[in-house]
């Protein structure tokens, strides 16, 4: 291990020393710009494409232009790893995405063996427990979501027994066993635990084992277009008790899919467009008037991610992607230093944030935030 990271730096410090003679600074965007994880995608690199537009506006980075280049995945973990080796190829400097994680866990480690910083929308626990120095998110792994989620079942709702409704990939059974253990761990029973297929179209039988099973709450922990169909569904077989979730199963998409059945579910957001801060109100405002659609977390997480790459390269002081790494690690940014970085926010040795977020509760298809928690 410690023989490739040595070659990773010297690639590293290589192909920086190219960059630095550069006009412009090359970034790799790897998104999910078709397949099951498009709209996903789309927000990340709408929110990244904004960004960039805004610092090439203000003068650029470190005397230099961005040029941003965006690649599609097709929600495909190889195609993404191929990807992320052609984004190099081409001179990218730094990579950002993907943001599905099971595409992440396969196509950072090409980044890692190369020494290119990467920052991620994903949200798998794995992604920063591999020892991979060069891996950064954007966003909450869930090992950091669901202790906050955990507590507001057990002292804001008092709930002592969950169903948990589960996606079977990296995404889902990451925060399947974070979500598991924390609950646990409180004393909390999980007495119902049913995973389903990406894609999944018919929830009926799942529903009716979460109904079935005695809970005073149900979990659920999906992608977008499966939350908004399995809440469809259980509002369809009259489950009363109350339906939480973490930043997806509150996301506006799946609101607008669900339609009425979304109201009343509650739960924990990292990042939300309807949080009453002014540099989160600013943002969505000129990301609706630009794109015509109201910012998600996704695009929050895009747009963190651009100017988490910005400010790094500045405390950097040069094109050296050892040394960008070096700074973004144990890096802490303060919206009074950076307002586009929309909350104060430090990344740890691993590459994990650490910052304030939301419990959000929907009410007549809006986001209305119930409280904000500290930092963990």
């Amino acid at each position: 291990m410690i023989r490739k990271l040595a070659l990773a730096a010297i690639l590293a410090a290589g192909l920086g020393a190219t960059q630095a003679t550069a006009e412009t600074i090359k970034l790799g965007n790897v998104a999910e710009l078709s397949g099951s994880g498009a709209t996903v995608g789309k927000a990340w690199t709408d929110a990244i494409t904004m960004g960039v537009e805004e610092i090439n506006a203000a003068g650029g980075v470190l005397g230099k232009q961005i040029e941003l280049s965006t690649y599609d995945s097709q929600t495909d973990a190889q195609t993404s790893r191929a990807l992320v080796q052609k984004a190099i190829d081409d001179g990218a400097f730094m990579i950002l995405g993907t943001v599905y994680s099971g595409s992440t866990i396969v196509n950072m480690l090409v980044t890692q063996q190369q020494g290119i910083p990467q920052i991620v929308g994903s949200e798998a626990p794995a992604i920063t427990q591999k020892g991979n120095p060069y891996i950064f998110r954007s966003s909450f792994g869930a090992h950091k979501s669901m202790p906050k989620i955990a507590d507001y079942l057990k002292n804001g709702l008092g709930i002592s027994k969950v169903a948990v409704s589960w996606v079977n990939n990296e995404f889902g059974k990451g925060g399947h066993d974070a979500f598991v253990k924390e609950v646990t761990d409180r004393g909390i029973e999980v007495v119902a635990d049913v995973s389903s297929e990406v894609a999944q179209a018919d929830f009926a039988a799942d529903v009716a084992k979460l109904k079935g099973s005695g809970a005073e709450a149900i979990f659920v922990y999906l992608h977008e277009e499966e939350s908004a169909r399995i809440l469809r569904e259980l509002r369809k077989q009259g489950v009363e008790v109350p339906i939480v979730g973490e930043s997806t199963l509150l996301n506006q998409k799946v609101v607008e899919l669900a339609g009425e059945a979304a109201n009343g579910i509650m739960g924990h957001v990292g990042l939300t467009v309807d949080a009453p801060n002014p540099e989160i109100q600013a943002f969505g405002k000129a990301f609706s008037e630009k794109f015509g659609y109201k910012a998600d977390h996704n695009a929050m997480k895009g747009y963190v991610a651009i100017y988490a790459a910005k400010t790094a390269l500045e405390r950097a002081g040069e094109l050296d992607r050892q040394k960008v790494a070096d700074t973004l690690h144990s890096m802490t940014v303060k919206v009074s230093d950076v307002p586009n970085i929309l909350l104060d926010v430090s990344w740890d040795e691993t590459g994990e944030v650490s910052r304030e977020s939301f419990l959000v509760e929907i009410q007549d298809g809006k986001s209305v935030v119930k409280d904000t928690l500290p930092a963990n």
